[in-house]
């Protein structure tokens, strides 16, 4: 194994994995860190502290991964090129291992027009694939990308996002395999709510081998109410929401939408399980942390089978 990471453990062995986000908190109190993951403790191999998504600041995913792993739990760091040049990328990545953080991803990074300081100047000295490409240096050479040595390289399990909903769609499995060269061991892809898509990506992806390459983890998440879902497929990036999931939520009552955006997320983690290549799901509850318990039983998840099981 690259990290011994629990995460890694699981995709190896070819378990389902279950990987989940918390919302890092606008403060310094570790204890919303440990409120806001306790509801994930028993069902997921890894927590994502994300990283100033949106362009938005709260607490650091460092800090946040860092308070995790204290208390016992699997973190995955998430590290924005957005906001950090070389020296501090390769600065992040050895401070994450030395932490005991074994799970990173990777990522561009949502442009700091999106956030509340669009004053901000943006770095953008790498990208998602350098900066994968970067680590593995690290992890898998010894030394910084100036060719110094290490006196002791980071053990991580390394990770990236992939969107198969963004055109164009004949683009997407050729990023992926990009992903995959740099040093991508996992992804993490965006919300499906299109599993039609979804499943003819996947068959490209098969088709081109990377599913034996790397573990494709499928993002899901719960949507609240019909409101939130068309605020989410006209503001966020990347995020493609069918008309059909938008006519489902306008078919219930307001006061039961979000008991339907819950089993809408059921229905398709039963879907995209049984579609070939998916290692396991990524679940972005956010603010509804205390859902994710729910998906995963309902889910019929537990207990754990090997992929596609």
């Amino acid at each position: 194994m690259k990290a011994g990471s629990r995460l890694e453990r699981v995709l190896l062995e070819g378990r389902f994995a279950i990987t989940a986000e918390i919302n890092p908190p606008d403060g310094a109190d570790p204890e919303t860190v440990y409120q806001r993951a306790l509801p994930l403790a028993t069902v997921v191999d890894g927590i994502n502290a994300t990283d100033a998504s949106s362009a938005n600041v709260h607490m650091s995913s460092l800090g946040v991964c860092a308070v995790l792993a204290r208390a016992g739990y699997e973190p995955v760091l998430q590290i924005s090129c957005r906001d950090r040049n070389r020296i501090a990328v390769q600065g992040d990545l050895l401070g994450a291992a030395a932490l005991g953080i074994r799970n990173v991803l990777l990522l561009t990074g949502d442009g700091v027009q999106a956030g509340d300081q669009p004053q901000t100047k943006p770095v953008f000295d790498l990208d998602s694939v350098s900066a994968l490409r970067t680590a593995r240096v690290l992890r898998d050479k010894g030394q910084f990308l100036s060719g110094r040595k290490l006196d002791c390289p980071p053990r991580l399990f390394l990770g990236a996002a992939a969107n198969p909903f963004a055109p164009p769609l004949e683009h997407r499995v050729q990023h992926l395999a990009k992903k995959v060269e740099a040093g991508a061991d996992f992804i993490q892809t965006q919300y499906c709510f299109d599993v039609p898509r979804m499943r003819e990506f996947m068959k490209r992806v098969c088709d081109a081998g990377l599913d034996r390459q790397v573990h494709i983890l499928v993002g899901v998440g719960p949507l609240r109410s019909v409101k939130i879902a068309e605020w989410m497929r006209q503001n966020v990036p990347g995020v493609v929401i069918p008309d059909e999931v938008i006519a489902r939520l306008k078919g219930v009552a307001s006061d039961k939408q979000r008991l339907e955006g819950k089993q809408l997320c059921i229905d398709i983690v039963r879907e995209v399980r049984e579609i070939p290549g998916v290692h396991g799901i990524h679940i972005m509850a956010y603010r509804q942390e205390e859902q994710v318990q729910d998906i995963v039983e309902e889910s019929g998840l537990l207990p754990r089978g090997a992929a596609g099981k």
